[in-house]
């Protein structure tokens, strides 16, 4: 079935290189979209639903991050892969915070960006919650309905979390004094465990920590070379 015609939004202010990869996954039966720089792509993507966002990084009137950020704005969901000439860890590390999923370094094999996509495209569609059907939970100071995906605290604030954010603190949460293993919630959320998925997972257990330093009772422990422990002190 290939790609089933998924919505793929592409980025690319190199005009060659972005006529390449659209003329590949299209072969590949997605439906793509190619925009020649952050402000045409940012546009296009408010006008349509795409499965999928590659973003070039390094493109003028609007970089590839800027552009990750104003998408994050309107839909928390959307996987984002980031493409760089540019192999910095800050650069990557940067890229996962804004919330990407996947980051490719120029040149790279088409074959395993086809692979990335295909995985990443699979995850979007399987349900990934535990189980157990509970979803309602109260713990220290804090209500949390994880498919409302709202954490709020006693004095009445309220935060909405990411569906990935959502997720993890469930994981947490029904683990809750107990050890999370990293591999487990790798595989049930992001459905892989490698470093790219590892390091995205530590991003998003530092935004849980922001959210809930305002009750200095609860704390996400880390459990080095294991994984991680929510709990109530």
């Amino acid at each position: 079935m290939k790609g089933s015609n998924k919505k793929i939004l592409i980025v690319e202010d190199d005009t060659n290189f972005g006529s390449i990869l659209k003329e590949y996954l299209t072969i590949n039966d997605y439906d793509i979209t190619l925009a020649k720089n952050g402000i045409v792509g940012f546009e296009k993507f408010k006008k349509d639903d795409f499965d999928l966002c590659i973003l070039d990084v390094m493109m003028p009137y609007k970089d590839g991050f800027t552009l990750a950020k104003e998408i994050r704005e309107i839909n928390d969901s959307v996987p984002i892969f980031f493409l760089t000439a540019r192999n910095l860890k800050e650069d990557v590390l940067k890229g996962f915070k804004i919330g990407g999923d996947d980051y490719l370094t120029k040149p790279f094999d088409s074959e395993v960006l086809l692979a990335k996509i295909k995985a990443v495209l699979n995850r979007q569609s399987v349900t990934v919650f535990p189980k157990s059907d509970e979803f309602e939970f109260t713990f220290s100071e804090f209500s949390f309905n994880s498919k409302l995906r709202y954490l709020i605290h006693n004095d009445g604030a309220t935060i909405k979390l990411s569906p990935k954010e959502s997720q993890l603190l469930r994981l947490l949460v029904i683990n809750i004094n107990d050890l999370l293993l990293r591999e487990i919630a790798l595989n049930k959320i992001w459905r892989d465990d490698n470093y790219f998925t590892s390091r995205s997972m530590d991003v998003y257990i530092a935004k849980l920590r922001k959210y809930l330093v305002v009750d200095q009772k609860v704390q996400i422990l880390n459990i080095h070379g294991e994984g991680f422990r929510l709990v109530i002190i």
